[in-house]
């Protein structure tokens, strides 16, 4: 390689040396940046604590799977393969950046320990990685300027539309790529820069400079350097304006990932139950109550639509949009903490004024978003400390007054009599016994029923089963009868923490007084609360565990079916799935069982199932909806091909056969609860 014949470190603009621009380009691109930077961690600063400084190895393992592997990503397959080569020839990409800028003024600046073999390695990896992000510019600005998927659609009235801004940014990385490919092609052009990378930009280019006079390819060099140079610090100086500040804030957002997907977060981080009394206020009213993660939310969405795409309330036409969420947050924030100008004083309150009522009661929490989402934005918990603020302010939907009601004064949302919460044990059958903790019995394992199993009378047969399977698998348990009260799942979910904590108190007290080792519950609400929401009780455990765990130790063996003509499909309960992982044991408990034909609802299945809507409390809840969401799901399972939709949970059952007469589907489709199914093909 030769001395170069141009350099835009010793280059003169009108009689000025060039170096003196373009170290002042630098200088003052990276000062507006640190200050914009600044501003924007301003409403982070007043924000509410939160705890995420802990486990940093598996924080570490999430950024490199989640924000290095985009591992979510191809979900959407087109558009996820495109954002991956556009993000990782971004990282390779990003040192050849930091060396122009220095090369401006630094005229043989090299990057240290590129000065060798790795800089060819290196050189040549650039050139590719350059051509193969323009190519996927090109791609994804057709897509979203003529395309145009639906999921990025925007409704007038919930904000604006960033198409604009996305084409822009867009054409701002291809003027990076084509500038610095011009720059890179007039010096191989020159014949002293080395050998071009073949079929690259960079080759293209110097075959379209061949012939060029040397000062011809040395004002192509500067300008091509002048321009990415200033591209280069407007671009980075817009990041902090508009969506694409996920750009910088997705790596943080990923490493403060929420862990544990069945939590809820606590009322206030560093307030333990008992000092709830001493707060003045409970949850979310105005956007400094937010925790700076998730005001760290709100700048990290990129604003893809895939939560909403993915959102069972959104798909039915509720009033809500999880995207929305983020972006109306964000615009909140911008406009009451701008970068330039002064922060306004009055908080503009966010029930009413940035979010409705409906839009957030319209949550059931399934978590759907959540797993879509591809760089960690949280949405339940926002959610959930919204309703805290509403229930603070007592604007509580009519719907769910009396069940809340009924739930303080008799623990159970019907007000029924607690005396009765253990009649569900008369129907279970001859040879069959259910110890009862209210009678003084005492057993290994517990099994908590929860208010649906124990009232609904087409739900108790799912406990009557369960005391079956229990006593068939050799287990002997127990239930608390009177003594228990709801989980308060779904109290805590909709808002109502003091009542929650009631429930949560009385019912730990109950179940340690029974001595009982392990806890199993056929009720994923319930098994959420009590595995997550509360402390110090013994391992708790669904029963589809029980039943996988005596399938494979030979203690529960089936008869094959009667009719095997039918076609079964298993639904995914939210609680059980996505919140805790539990996609593996309900199918080998149906999968056991000889002659059963099983197929999955494709594309909807495991932690992409589709909530049936109708959790806990969400029974009672009126939205405003175009179609039930259970239906939808009962014509997933039709078109997959299943006449049996088989669930693991009360609600989800409740729903289905509600769903399957409300779609005139009587006689085609059925539900059967996994207990249920399960009991009737046991071997006596």
């Amino acid at each position: 390689m030769h001395a170069l014949p141009f350099s835009p470190a010793t280059a003169s603009l009108a009689g000025v040396p060039a170096r003196l621009l373009f170290l002042l380009i630098p200088l003052v691109g990276a000062a507006c940046f640190a200050w914009m930077m600044v501003r924007r961690m301003a409403p982070l600063m007043k924000a509410a604590p939160d705890a995420r400084f802990d486990n940093i190895g598996e924080r570490t393992i999430l950024v490199l799977k989640v924000w290095l592997a985009q591992w979510r990503h191809p979900r959407y397959m087109l558009a996820g393969v495109l954002h991956i080569v556009l993000f990782l020839g971004f990282l390779v990409l990003g040192l050849r950046s930091f060396q122009l800028i220095f090369l401006g003024f630094m005229e043989h600046f090299t990057l240290p320990g590129f000065g060798g073999e790795l800089g060819v390695v290196y050189n040549i990896a650039k050139d590719y990685a350059a051509t193969a992000v323009f190519l996927s510019v090109v791609v994804l600005a057709y897509r979203r300027g003529v395309v145009r998927p639906a999921r990025y659609a925007v409704p007038k009235e919930l904000g604006k539309d960033h198409t604009g801004e996305a084409i822009l940014v867009l054409g701002l990385i291809g003027t990076l790529l084509l500038s610095e490919s011009a720059f890179e092609g007039s010096l191989l052009a020159a014949g002293t820069h080395g050998t071009a990378t073949p079929y690259t930009l960079a080759w293209g280019f110097q075959h379209l400079f061949s012939g060029l006079s040397i000062p011809a390819l040395g004002r192509i060099n500067v300008a091509s350097y002048a321009i990415h140079d200033l591209t280069f610090f407007y671009f980075l100086c817009l990041l902090p304006m508009g969506k694409h500040f996920h750009v910088i804030t997705s790596l943080f957002n990923v490493y403060f990932m929420r862990l544990k997907p069945g939590h809820v977060k606590p009322v206030k981080y560093g307030v333990d139950d008992k000092g709830l009394d001493e707060l003045t206020s409970f949850g979310v009213k105005k956007i400094e109550d937010f925790t700076w993660k998730h005001q760290l939310d709100f700048y990290s969405c990129a604003d893809c639509g895939r939560c909403s795409d993915n959102c069972p309330a959104n798909r039915v036409k509720r009033p809500l949009s999880p995207r929305f969420i983020s972006i109306k947050g964000r615009d909140h924030l911008y406009q009451r903490y701008p970068v330039f100008g002064t922060d306004k004083t009055e908080a503009e309150p966010l029930i009413g004024g940035i979010y409705s009522e409906d839009e957030i009661w319209s949550c059931t929490t399934c978590g759907a978003c959540e797993e879509e989402c591809p760089i960690g934005i949280e949405y339940i918990d926002k959610i959930v400390d919204l309703r805290r603020g509403m229930v603070d302010e007592g604007m509580v939907p009519q719907s769910l007054q009396k069940p809340l009601s009924a739930l303080e004064k008799r623990g159970n949302p019907w007000g029924k009599l607690e005396k009765k919460r253990a009649d569900w044990a008369a129907g279970v059958g001859e040879g069959f016994e259910v110890k009862l903790a209210e009678k003084g019995d005492e057993a290994e394992t517990l099994y908590f029923v929860d208010s649906m199993t124990s009232y609904d009378d087409r739900m108790q047969k799912i406990a009557q089963a369960t005391a079956r399977i229990l006593t068939k698998a050799d287990v002997d348990f127990l239930a608390l009868g009177k003594e228990e009260k709801d989980s308060g799942h779904e109290v805590r979910r909709y808002g109502e923490e003091m009542l929650f904590q009631s429930l949560k108190e009385q019912n730990t007290e109950a179940i340690l007084e029974t001595g009982a080792k392990r806890i199993v519950t056929s009720d994923p609400h319930a098994y959420n609360a009590l595995k997550n929401d509360y402390a110090g009780l013994p391992p708790v455990e669904h029963v589809s565990e029980v039943i996988a765990a005596g399938v494979e130790k030979g203690k529960l063996k089936f008869s094959p079916l009667a009719d095997p003509s039918k076609t079964y499909t298993y639904h995914d309960p939210c609680y059980l799935g996505r919140h805790n992982g539990m996609y593996d044991a309900p199918r080998v408990a149906i999968d056991a069982i000889p002659g059963l034909k099983r197929v999955e609802m494709a594309g909807a299945c495991k932690d992409r199932s589709f909530c049936c809507g109708g959790g806990g409390l969400g029974l009672f809840y009126e939205p405003e909806e175009e179609q039930r969401m259970g239906v939808l799901r009962v014509n997933m399972a039709k078109e997959a091909g299943a006449n049996v939709i088989i669930t693991a949970c009360p609600f989800c059952l409740t729903n289905m056969e509600d769903a399957i007469k409300v779609a005139g589907l009587e006689g085609q489709m059925e539900a059967i609860d996994l207990c249920e199914l399960v009991d009737g093909q046991l071997q006596h």
